[in-house]
């Protein structure tokens, strides 16, 4: 059977090249990419809501304090054993293992990727975990994608454009936001914004969201619009939103990147659940608006009515007090990214888009409230403009994705009539992050280890590269004691090269190196055979490329440093190779033709 159909896959890939051009093709499976991200986000969101109405009842309604504490450790130990029993590999569950994939493992994603998030995200979510949906939506549709390019083998360039077009499914199904999605898939993973790349991403973007109409009809995730008029003696106001957002944003990713860092130095996945579980558990005990996704507590606040989010508040306080509310909004904030870390620390699987969306929201809703009730203005802001704007400022300081955050907002409310307050603030909040923090949320990790993929192509290509395939290693070596003579009979002899290695017998470490010109003057005087040994001829090298540490950008700068032609490679202190200036531009030529996909 397997042969049958490999076959018929074979017979079909034939057919194809005959009367299918490339970018037709590519065409073609975009859009089935963005139909199967919207079948994965429509999944994901039934599974996860399934859950929460199975949990929903007169025991949590009665008892519903206790069952805030035990339903997130409950759910985040059922993930613990699918991944360990069912899946038994790690769940790639957010955008920054797709962007490691896409920059590292040529955009090729492990079938079980396909599964492994529909499997454990909702049970995450569904139980009270403390993080979002679109992660592990965008995860799942970039798995499907990846295997679906694999099988009809396609190449490097149209592997990423349809994993980045997988995205842009995912978020237009999610949030009904075809522009914003198709945007979101240009700036997180810096696809080339060019006519090959635009047509697949629109067509996968429209695929997605017609999905997501076909299942869920008009029903949005964010079901408001626009009434309250922007007015120009506003932009003072809209830029302290801005001023905050950014160092909002900063909270967000050093608290972020802290619990990350704790949580690594814990080996062992119980204890980790044991921690984190029993730490989200305690947050959300007292503090229930932290249960789940929270899109319930944005809606709210969005209608003017704080109260029904704030209403379960374990300390039973008096909700008419304006700066009660203030308060206790201003402590969901605080504690969302924390609830949020606990969640992942615990093993849970998630997304960050969702918090972010919860804290910006809230974050723009005290603002307004301090501003209508410090008494200095008196003709006020409009809370629900502020609510709106607060999710793109947010959005635009920790994702890094600014324009984005203006598109999904405008289209969410139906028209653009906050497109300048819009603007207004998520400049001024990325800039604020960018200045204290180099890289986004997502690309954190990739970017401290020079893994990331920029729009800077030069940069983006190097990083695709692999430094293993430009490594000569057929070069002989030569031992400090060795005289001239042996030098000339049993290196330069039997040698093709012009260039070669000294090196320390014991350790096999790089003393130096010796070119075929130092030895051109007296390699033809046999009285000095004897005298001259390989000690005296060596120089040191120009420069020296580190396996472990050093990234292609890093070597491409330090042949362009030395004007070497030739620099030799240490691996764990011991010689390994040597890298030509030839070859890796020649590498990178290949790689620039297979990047642009032409």
């Amino acid at each position: 059977m397997p042969t049958q159909k490999r076959t018929l896959l074979t017979r079909f890939l034939i057919w194809r090249i005959k009367h299918i051009s490339q970018t037709q093709f590519v065409y073609l499976i975009s859009i089935v990419v963005g139909f199967l991200a919207g079948v994965g986000a429509v999944i994901l969101k039934n599974l996860t809501h399934f859950i929460q109405h199975m949990l929903e009842g007169n025991l949590i309604k009665i008892y519903h304090a206790a069952f805030y504490f035990v339903f997130p450790i409950l759910g985040l130990t059922i993930v613990y054993f699918v991944i360990k029993y069912i899946i038994r590999n790690k769940v790639s569950h957010g955008i920054p293992s797709t962007l490691f994939a896409i920059s590292k493992k040529k955009g090729f994603i492990k079938r079980y990727q396909m599964l492994g998030s529909i499997l454990t995200a909702p049970l995450t979510v569904g139980f009270g975990g403390s993080v979002g949906l679109e992660g592990p939506t965008v995860a799942t549709g970039a798995a499907l994608s990846s295997n679906l390019s694999r099988l009809l083998h396609l190449n490097q360039a149209n592997r990423t454009l349809l994993i980045g077009c997988a995205a842009a499914g995912a978020m237009a199904s999610i949030f009904k936001a075809p522009i914003a999605a198709l945007i979101f898939a240009i700036e997180v993973f810096s696809l080339d914004l060019t006519l090959a790349s635009m047509l697949p991403l629109l067509l996968a973007s429209i695929s997605g969201i017609l999905t997501s109409y076909f299942f869920f009809g008009n029903d949005v995730l964010l079901p408001f619009k626009n009434t309250d008029a922007f007015l120009l003696s506003d932009v003072p106001f809209f830029m302290i939103l801005g001023v905050v957002a950014g160092f909002t944003s900063v909270y967000f990713t050093k608290v972020y990147a802290f619990f990350q860092a704790f949580f690594e130095k814990i080996n062992s996945p119980a204890k980790r659940l044991l921690i984190g579980g029993i730490g989200l558990g305690v947050l959300v005990y007292f503090i229930p608006p932290l249960y789940g996704e929270g899109f319930d507590v944005i809606n709210n606040l969005v209608k003017g009515n704080p109260e029904i989010a704030l209403q379960n508040n374990i300390f039973n306080l008096e909700l008419t007090n304006i700066w009660i509310v203030i308060a206790l909004l201003s402590g969901l904030v605080l504690f969302k990214i924390i609830a949020s870390a606990l969640t992942f620390g615990a093993g849970g699987v998630g997304g960050i888009f969702a918090p972010v969306l919860f804290m910006g929201s809230i974050m723009g809703n005290v603002v307004a409230k301090i501003l209508n009730n410090c008494g200095l203005f008196p003709n006020g802001v409009s809370e629900s403009n502020f609510t709106l704007v607060g999710m793109t400022g947010l959005m635009a300081g920790v994702l890094y994705a600014p324009l984005t955050a203006i598109f999904l907002i405008a289209e969410v409310t139906g028209g653009y009539e906050l497109f300048i307050p819009l603007m207004i603030t998520a400049a001024i909040a990325f800039s604020i992050t960018k200045y204290f923090i180099p890289h986004s949320v997502y690309a954190m990790e990739l970017g401290k280890k020079g893994d990331l993929i920029t729009h800077n192509k030069d940069h983006a290509v190097l990083t695709l590269m692999d430094i293993q395939t430009v490594i000569e290693r057929d070069f002989v070596a030569i031992y400090p004691d060795m005289n001239l003579g042996e030098i000339v009979h049993q290196a330069v002899v039997k040698s093709k090269r012009n260039l070669f290695p000294v090196l320390d017998k014991e350790t096999n470490s790089l003393k130096g190196i010796i070119l075929l010109d130092d030895l051109r003057p007296v390699m033809f005087d046999q009285t000095l055979y004897d005298e001259l040994k390989a000690s005296e001829l060596m120089n040191s090298p120009p420069d020296v490329i580190n396996l472990a540490d050093d990234k292609m950008t890093d070597v491409m700068k330090k042949f362009q440093n030395t004007g070497a032609w030739n620099l030799p490679v240490i691996n764990n202190g011991a010689y390994y190779g040597f890298v030509s200036k030839s070859k890796l531009l020649t590498a990178y030529r290949r790689k620039l033709i297979d990047f642009s996909g032409k």
